[in-house]
């Protein structure tokens, strides 16, 4: 069965957001709405041995959502290949969702009048895949240091799993027993 995960390798990531710039203008979003926010800038080393360390960030897809559940209309929602996503028709912008997701990832917009309000997130480009299943979501494919790989992370064959399982790799908030689905490569952080 397929179960899409992202990895993002921080030490190729250099901070330069063409991945949220891709994401919103793929997505259409409101000037207050941001699916995959690049945090950091944390500057770790020591002259010579300098390194900027960034996070981009984007919604876990967990296996075990906090925000699925607790949704009252069932428009928070969870596909058999792991993508959560947001039925827009049901959703009543009651925001329950938002507030159950621990790593701050969905969002209404402010920018709407109060009868367009709904929840947005990330859905790993869904509709972009139902239309050409071979595409990469739109942050993968823009990333030009090829810091985000995406795919089939039950595909032993794929580049996700050959990734995971040869790098050390860390996932935020695993504490909480979501099981996020994005996994994270550290930085070097200013060593050699």
């Amino acid at each position: 069965m397929t179960r899409y995960a992202m990895a993002i390798d921080q030490r190729r990531c250099v901070g330069c957001h063409s991945c949220t710039v891709a994401c919103r203008t793929w997505n259409d979003l409101p000037m207050d709405i941001i699916y995959n926010p690049v945090l950091g800038g944390v500057v770790e080393g020591e002259w010579p041995n300098v390194h900027r360390n960034y996070v981009p960030t984007l919604c876990m897809h967990c296996k075990n959502p906090e925000c699925v559940p607790c949704c009252p209309t069932g428009a928070s929602q969870q596909d058999e290949d792991g993508v959560v996503w947001v039925d827009y028709k049901k959703c009543m912008g009651c925001k329950v969702c938002v507030n159950a997701c621990p790593y701050g990832m969905r969002d209404t917009s402010h920018t709407v009048r109060r009868f367009d309000e709904y929840v947005r997130k990330c859905t790993f480009c869904k509709e972009r895949r139902e239309m050409e299943p071979d595409k990469d979501p739109y942050c993968v494919q823009t990333c030009h240091q090829k810091a985000r790989i995406f795919g089939d992370i039950d595909d032993p064959n794929s580049a996700i799993s050959r990734l995971i399982n040869r790098s050390d790799t860390f996932r935020l908030l695993e504490e909480l027993g979501t099981d996020p689905q994005i996994y994270y490569i550290p930085a070097l952080g200013g060593k050699r």
